[in-house]
């Protein structure tokens, strides 16, 4: 797993090199450059894992190890308004679809060894993980209508209990207490990417490897089947990229 190499300035705005990764990326667009390829470059440049801009917070390394790309380029996009087709920038940060100019190959040698790591860490950490858990609750919904049961319409307890043998709220007052977070407040779209990475490690950490690759590949199957249905056509989409492969614990 990889561990963002990247430092902020103490205010934790983005330093100056961050500043200057966005001048020169809107340099590139103005001169009519591929703005896939040179919104990796800029991704590949970037050094901040975390900031505050315009009151808001970003983390780009999640658990410090998944790197987050499509809120980076979120922050990227945001700084080169009107110079991106607004089509090809929603279905980027919408789909998570680059348009064809950019294949695998490029990706991943724009991006870089570190960084690349990074996104597989947060595609099996964040992205597979949440469809795991809706697979799971899929078959524990399932399994109620064949008992009749048709009025019950949250089942997430019950799949965290299946796939992690605890309940969602153990297990994040359990993910609260090891980072030392307020135990009562309401989780907020960052916290839920850092609790569903740290699940995915408690997962790998405390299961069989057979049992892992198992509900990993379930996880697998079930994004497949969602991206099947949702993007039948059209751009690349950066996880149809990845190998069915199962991650090693450390």
């Amino acid at each position: 797993m990889v561990k963002s190499r990247g430092t902020t300035a103490g205010t934790g705005q983005a330093d100056r090199r961050d500043r200057d990764v966005i001048l020169e990326f809107r340099s590139a667009l103005s001169d009519g450059r591929d703005w896939a390829t040179s919104l990796v470059e800029a991704m590949a440049a970037w050094t901040a894992p975390h900031e505050t801009h315009n009151e808001r917070q970003y983390s780009y390394f999640i658990g410090g190890e998944a790197f987050d790309w499509l809120t980076l380029a979120e922050r990227l996009c945001d700084e080169v308004a009107g110079l991106i087709p607004d089509d090809e920038r929603e279905r980027l940060l919408v789909e998570g679809r680059f348009p064809g100019s950019l294949d695998e190959a490029s990706f991943k040698d724009l991006l870089g060894v570190d960084k690349y790591r990074g996104y597989l860490n947060y595609f099996y950490g964040v992205t597979v993980e949440e469809a795991l858990q809706l697979a799971v609750e899929g078959e524990v919904h399932k399994r109620h209508l064949s008992n009749s049961n048709q009025f019950q319409d949250d089942f997430s307890e019950e799949a965290f209990t299946k796939i992690y043998r605890l309940s969602r709220s153990e297990l994040l007052d359990l993910f609260r207490e090891e980072k030392s977070l307020p135990l009562d407040h309401t989780i907020d779209l960052t916290e839920h990417k850092e609790f569903t990475y740290w699940l995915f490690r408690y997962r790998v950490k405390n299961s069989d490897k057979a049992r892992v690759a198992s509900d990993t590949r379930k996880g697998l199957v079930q994004l497949q089947r969602m991206a099947t249905v949702e993007h039948p056509s059209g751009g690349v989409r950066l996880g149809d990229w990845v190998d069915v492969a199962v991650p090693r614990a450390r």
